[in-house]
């Protein structure tokens, strides 16, 4: 029988990208605000369909 040969990757980074330096947006939002203002959106579409 033949026996399987193992791939070994590099023991650097094996393929792991960080884009954490490349982050240059002036607008910075955190996932609460975010989710807030989708709560937030609706609750005014809720609101403005039973008043119309």
């Amino acid at each position: 029988m033949a026996e399987k040969q193992k791939v070994q990757a590099p023991q650097g980074m094996a393929g792991l990208v960080r884009y954490y330096d490349e982050d240059n947006s002036l607008i910075r939002l955190k996932p609460e605000h975010v989710i807030g203002l989708c709560a937030g959106l609706v609750v005014l579409e809720i609101l403005l369909y039973t008043l119309a």
